[in-house]
């Protein structure tokens, strides 16, 4: 949800602001859940260890957005949460929350939209992990993220971050994307990847 002013004042008020130093956990998976994380500024993820003992990034908070609305439901925490980043959070408490969304119905609905927007984002990561190859999964990625008549991907971060997200190693990531680039799919930089212009 990226929509922190339609919270009332009176809980914003009430909101506990903590500073997170890089690699510093804000919650861990089955904590007791406190409320409703709003990201001021840094980089927090939320993330899950699968049977390999890889990280994977289920959400990436940037500034603007909330994190943890599913925990306000649940009794403890589903994932772990880590600052990627030096980053500062604002904690709005779960009673506070609750009660904002029994009294007042618009408030609730925005809520429930941003969930809509989270299932779909979690359901186009679960149609990227099944395409098998490291390449149909890095297409598939490039494809959506591509934004303009550029097809430019901005790179936020590393691209570990990008191998997390698509439960590859980076190995196998820096891999595909040379040989992407060596056929002239896509050409790239530090910070963007553009995708070659599709055959007429």
């Amino acid at each position: 949800m990226r929509a922190p002013d339609l919270i009332p004042a009176v809980i914003r008020s009430s909101a506990i602001e903590r500073p997170l130093g890089r690699g510093e956990m804000l919650f861990r998976r089955d904590d007791r859940p406190h409320g409703l994380y709003y990201l001021e500024q840094g980089e927090v993820r939320l993330t899950r260890t699968d049977v390999d003992g890889r990280e994977i990034i289920l959400f990436r908070a940037l500034p603007g957005d909330t994190f943890a609305e599913a925990s306000l439901f649940s009794e403890t925490y589903h994932c772990d949460a880590v600052a990627s980043v030096p980053s500062i959070v604002r904690l709005y408490p779960k009673a506070a929350v609750l009660a904002a969304f029994a009294a007042d119905p618009a408030i609730a609905e925005a809520f429930m939209a941003s969930l809509a927007r989270q299932v779909m984002t979690l359901r186009t990561r679960l149609e990227n992990r099944n395409l098998r190859t490291a390449r149909e999964r890095v297409l598939h990625h490039l494809g959506l993220q591509a934004s303009g008549i550029d097809r430019i991907v901005r790179v936020d971060g590393d691209l570990k971050t990008m191998a997390s997200e698509l439960g590859l190693t980076h190995e196998s990531l820096y891999r595909t994307l040379a040989t992407l680039e060596a056929e002239g799919v896509i050409t790239r930089t530090k910070k963007e990847i553009r995708l070659s212009a599709p055959p007429v």
